[in-house]
């Protein structure tokens, strides 16, 4: 359960530090803005690793005596994204006006790294649907805090965000990887 709760922060890290350049940009109705993105990070985070989990599922019986190095490199390349990205603009800088379509995109380019992280649950004893609703409302929770932080303390956090999330999974890769080789 531990390592679900670090994999669902590791993985809000990126709608969290988004939430946060969102509320720096538009301080105006900060609860609904707080409320929409929450919602919508928060269901796209925790929609997108079923995904992942099936498609993990489809190819288990293929690759189980290496299932543990996809699982390492694929949450290798995720936080690599991740922290390369901490590096750049972001991706939130030029968006003047909030629509339900803008918000919707930032959902979705936000969990394509859940969905690919999908593919490491079927590696963790916690159940499908545990791991979805824990992932979904710890990415409501920290998307809605940080469109409050980002009106209150502008962007400064947003990068540390995205630095911290992706060090946290590229760890729990390198977990999976222990876990399968040395201690199995």
């Amino acid at each position: 359960m531990t390592e679900l709760l670090v994999l669902a922060i590791a993985l809000s890290m990126d709608a969290f530090a988004v939430a946060i350049g969102l509320g720096s940009r538009h301080q105006e109705h900060t609860g609904r803005l707080a409320l929409s993105t929450g919602l919508y990070f928060g269901l796209f985070q925790g929609a997108m690793p079923v995904v992942g989990y099936l498609a993990g599922l489809g190819l288990a019986g293929l690759i189980t005596a290496i299932d543990h190095w996809v699982a390492f490199a694929l949450l290798s390349i995720i936080g690599g994204k991740m922290l390369y990205e901490s590096l750049g603009e972001p991706i939130e800088e030029d968006i003047c006006h909030l629509s339900h379509r803008v918000l919707l995109t930032l959902a979705i380019a936000t969990s394509i790294d859940a969905m690919a992280a999908g593919f490491t649950l079927t590696l963790m004893s916690t159940g499908l649907w545990l791991s979805v609703i824990s992932i979904g409302l710890v990415t409501f929770l920290f998307s809605y805090a940080g469109v409050f932080i980002g009106a209150r303390s502008g962007i400064w956090l947003e990068k540390k965000a995205e630095v911290l999330g992706g060090v946290v999974l590229i760890l729990i890769g390198v977990k999976i990887l222990i876990e399968h080789t040395l201690l199995s």
